[in-house]
């Protein structure tokens, strides 16, 4: 699993190992060769160490997790545990013994180079965005907006692209995420400015559902997703996205 974790990663992302430790000479740090940052490190640990039975040394992988949430979903699973030697907040242990199928070792391998990446480099190769913006229904109807049309003009937040999605919050009094929208165009030309609004372009968005706003209100955001205001357009954590993703299907109404 070590080799095909290397191979993986000199494929894809034409990084080499480096071996800063003559102590430890078979634990081998990737790097991004612009930032420095590690985005794997892969090292043999004693399985005592780790919590395990036994003194055999297993191969592992430390890969970095932003999402809080999400991390501590991944270490519920087999294989998967808090970092070792390494903060444990933001990292993870990833067993390569084989309890970890390849092409899930990859995926992880994946989030950490992401999260490790210089801001320049995550615009360059990031792909579709989610985000969560904001309407306030006591300046625009959303509530009607979607009445006879999927597609609306909004005002663009910046870092949004085409073919990220906007799941959208709708303020007080309604507090809760009523829809989620694809991103079909953006830098619509357009200049607005009043007491309360400010918009320099706008972006044109496509209705893929409607949510029951008893489902994702404004007290489920903060106490299960650490989601305390919505004043702008902001990504969300990976556990909402989940969330999101597998509603069921009587708190959600698809848009054919």
């Amino acid at each position: 699993m070590r080799e095909a974790v290397f191979e993986y990663i000199k494929k894809k992302y034409k990084v080499s190992p480096e071996y800063p430790w003559a102590k430890y000479d078979s634990n081998a740090v990737f790097r991004h060769t612009d930032n420095r940052k590690w985005f794997a490190l892969v090292m043999d640990v004693q399985s005592s160490k780790l919590g395990m039975h036994g003194d055999e040394y297993i191969d592992v992988i430390n890969l970095k997790v932003e999402d809080m949430f999400f991390r501590d979903m991944l270490i519920r699973q087999n294989g998967i545990l808090p970092a070792y030697h390494m903060n444990k907040q933001h990292w993870i242990t990833v067993l390569l013994d084989g309890t970890v199928q390849n092409d899930k070792v990859f995926d992880l391998i994946d989030m950490s180079f992401m999260a490790t990446a210089s801001k320049k480099k995550k615009e360059k190769i990031r792909g579709p965005k989610e985000w969560i913006i904001p309407a306030n229904p006591k300046f625009y109807d959303i509530i009607h907006a979607f009445d006879d049309t999927d597609e609306i003009d909004w005002k663009q937040g910046t870092g949004i692209k085409v073919g990220d999605t906007v799941y959208m919050y709708v303020a007080t009094p309604v507090s809760a995420i009523m829809y989620k929208c694809k991103v079909t165009e953006t830098d619509i030309p357009y200049r607005y400015q009043d007491e309360n609004l400010t918009i320099k372009a706008l972006m044109k968005i496509k209705l893929q559902k409607r949510y029951d706003p008893e489902v994702f209100t404004f007290d489920v955001l903060k106490e299960e997703y650490g989601i305390f205001a919505v004043r702008g357009p902001r990504g969300i954590p990976h556990s909402l996205s989940e969330a999101l993703k597998g509603v069921k299907e009587d708190a959600e109404i698809q848009v054919e």
